[in-house]
């Protein structure tokens, strides 16, 4: 899109993970802000968007945010301006963390998975290596974690995660930007992370079983 935009134009990254705003960045040459998205929804058929909840942003603080919460306030969609918007992103990836991977595995919704047996303790796990890999890389979670974490299960219960339709649907998925973001930075700090690694292991290995299958046919 570099070719496209006007040399004021402000660029947002609303995409999950932690680094993609800085990939972007990297491609196009130019700034690239990153945003916060909490949304639930689905494509449920061609030109059908199914809205499971919630549906707000939270952007760092830079030239033209207050311009940004203006136009999308607009669209009628919230916006919030966060002073460390480090703290905001590392909250999101964990709760992306301890539901997307899981809900690609099971192809199950949120609120389903958080009452199978052992996986509130699974999702602590998960919650608490993530927790030490972000301190490691010098950004303190200020957000209540394990509440927002918690929480999601209630406000997105109906919600299958963006990976998990990725993985239906026979598609490389993003959990190489989630968990395994978190599992890459904590090889380079010598921290274990057996929960997020088995997560990352068995999508990945359901990735593969999609790429033979098609390969077959």
């Amino acid at each position: 899109m570099a070719p496209y935009l006007e040399p004021d134009a402000i660029v947002l990254s609303l995409q999950n993970g932690y680094d993609n705003a800085e990939r972007l960045q990297k491609s196009l040459g130019r700034l690239v802000y990153p945003a916060v998205v909490y949304v639930a929804s689905e494509m449920a058929g061609p030109g059908h968007l199914r809205h499971h909840g919630r549906g707000e942003l939270v952007i760092g603080q830079f030239a033209g945010s207050s311009e940004v919460v203006a136009e999308f306030a607009l669209a009628g969609v919230p916006v919030s301006v966060s002073d460390n918007v480090a703290s905001q992103l590392w909250a999101k990836l964990i709760i992306n963390c301890a539901y997307n991977g899981l809900s690609a595995i099971t192809q199950m919704p949120y609120g389903q998975i958080v009452v199978g047996d052992g996986m509130r303790e699974l999702i602590d796990d998960v919650v608490n290596e993530c927790l030490e890999v972000a301190k490691a890389d010098g950004v303190g979670v200020q957000v209540d974690i394990r509440s927002a974490v918690a929480g999601i299960a209630q406000s997105m219960a109906t919600q299958i995660s963006s990976t998990a339709h990725d993985v239906a649907r026979g598609r490389v998925s993003e959990i190489d930007y989630i968990n395994g973001y978190v599992v890459r930075r904590a090889a380079i700090h010598g921290i274990r992370t057996p929960a997020n690694r088995t997560i990352l292991a068995l999508v990945k290995l359901l990735e593969q079983r999609n790429a033979e299958s098609k390969s077959l046919i």
